[in-house]
């Protein structure tokens, strides 16, 4: 695995957001930024960033607000929700990316929740492409129908319980997504219970950011994502309505395994039919 040198980037609001920054060998090609799913840790990308940097990219992982390397005091005690992900975090980590890439192309490889709040994030013109994995919208109704069946358990009953109890949404506990804020999970709560998701919930000036994105977004999603169905991949990349998307929905027979899945893409045994074969190239 390459070395990498751990970042300290301070937000516009003061917070110290921790990331690791994987430089390759010689002139970099391009830049990448990471951008995590809910919940999930920075740590998880770094076989992938290394490989990345490897190809001769640039590539920053990171921890939000909260969450890893980035807790600063008790999860109780963190009032970060999404927006301050994507508005101040994000932000910082394009602007530390921008500056070490110098002038080099930097694109966006959102997993997730990571695919979801770059229209949040106000200042996106140092970003010249977006590549989508299994993001989708979060509403629960159009949920694969397992995921379905227990959504309602937990939005009405698990979720509200939990914060109020704890202060925080204790998922690691529950074997539920994960340790989070209290607001980041209650204004998640929010987005999954409507049926147009975040911009249901935001309002028309939310939507309007969604629209006036206009760099190429390519949408990697998989027949047998356990979270994400079809409709809510699409779903997601309709509130893109003005950017060009390639829609890219792959099953496991198609590469001769047996599950994917909504976190197997960035699973090291996918380096050859997963990573060379579909991302490469829309990257170059």
């Amino acid at each position: 695995m390459s070395k990498f040198t751990q970042l300290d980037v301070c937000t516009e609001d003061n917070k110290i957001i921790v990331g690791r920054m994987f430089i390759p060998q010689g002139e970099p090609i391009a830049a990448v930024l990471i951008v995590p799913a809910m919940g999930v840790k920075q740590q998880y990308y770094a076989a992938f960033a290394s490989w990345l940097s490897e190809q001769g990219y640039l590539v920053v992982t990171f921890d939000y607000r909260g969450i890893g390397l980035s807790l600063s005091g008790s999860l109780r005690s963190c009032k970060a929700d999404i927006m301050d992900w994507a508005q101040l975090d994000c932000a910082a980590m394009v602007k530390t990316i921008t500056a070490a890439a110098d002038r080099k192309p930097l694109y966006w490889v959102g997993h997730s929740l990571g695919g979801q709040i770059f229209p949040l994030m106000l200042d996106r013109s140092s970003v010249t492409k977006m590549v989508t994995i299994v993001s989708g919208s979060g509403y629960w109704g159009d949920a694969p129908p397992r995921l379905r069946r227990v959504s309602w358990y937990l939005w009405y009953l698990v979720v509200p319980l939990a914060l109020r109890l704890f202060g925080y949404f204790p998922g690691k506990r529950l074997r539920k997504v994960g340790d989070l804020p209290h607001a980041v999970m209650a204004q998640w709560r929010c987005w999954c219970l409507n049926p147009d998701y975040v911009v249901g919930v935001e309002g028309e000036q939310i939507r309007q950011l969604y629209s006036d994105v206009k760099i190429p977004i390519t949408s990697f999603s998989f027949s047998d994502d356990e979270f994400m169905s079809a409709r809510n991949i699409e779903a997601l990349h309709d509130f893109y309505a003005t950017a060009p998307r390639t829609m890219k929905r792959i099953s496991p027979s198609e590469i001769n395994v047996e599950k994917i899945g909504h976190f197997g893409f960035f699973r090291p045994k996918f380096k050859e039919s997963l990573w060379e074969k579909y991302l490469l190239p829309e990257l170059s």
